[in-house]
């Protein structure tokens, strides 16, 4: 399993959870852009009280979509690990996906974000869950390659 595919799949799970909790919030009334503008708000302290619904802000949304795909690719690489070590099928990694996701929602929603970003806490908590388990199956889907001779998936090294 090469690098550069997890890496490819960490950013790729990342726009589709990405889009999942942004269109939700448009629709919910916090904003399009306030989940990449409250992640910025874990470097830039005065964001920790921006009023909904938030407003686009170039360099918040910049930053913000930075750290969302930096720390994807990064948590994609631990799921990449973990699938090259298991020799499981693609729906088998794809559920696997799906419960890492879950146990880096609950992680982040209930110990991280309180302690260094509350403003997240403005999300739709439910929404979040469900965009984090997007991005696990995107992850079991897209992190395993077909073997060149067989068409079969590689998962182990």
């Amino acid at each position: 399993m090469s690098i550069g595919r997890v890496l490819g799949a960490g950013l790729v799970a990342s726009i589709v959870m990405g889009m999942v909790e942004m269109l939700y919030e448009a629709v919910g009334g916090t904003g399009f852009w306030a989940p990449v503008v409250f992640i910025a708000a874990t470097v830039l302290r005065n964001l920790q009280s921006v009023p909904v619904p938030v407003a686009f802000m170039a360099m918040p949304v910049v930053l913000g979509l930075m750290g969302h795909m930096m720390n994807s690719m990064i948590l994609g690489l631990v799921f990449g690990w973990i699938a090259s070590r298991s020799g499981m099928s693609r729906g088998a990694l794809v559920g696997t996906g799906i419960a890492y996701a879950l146990a880096v929602f609950v992680i982040m929603w209930y110990l991280v974000v309180p302690a260094i970003d509350p403003v997240m806490l403005k999300l739709n908590g439910m929404v979040f869950a469900l965009a984090h388990m997007m991005w696990g199956a995107v992850l079991g889907f897209v992190v395993p390659e077909p073997s060149v001779t067989t068409g079969r998936l590689k998962t182990a090294a």
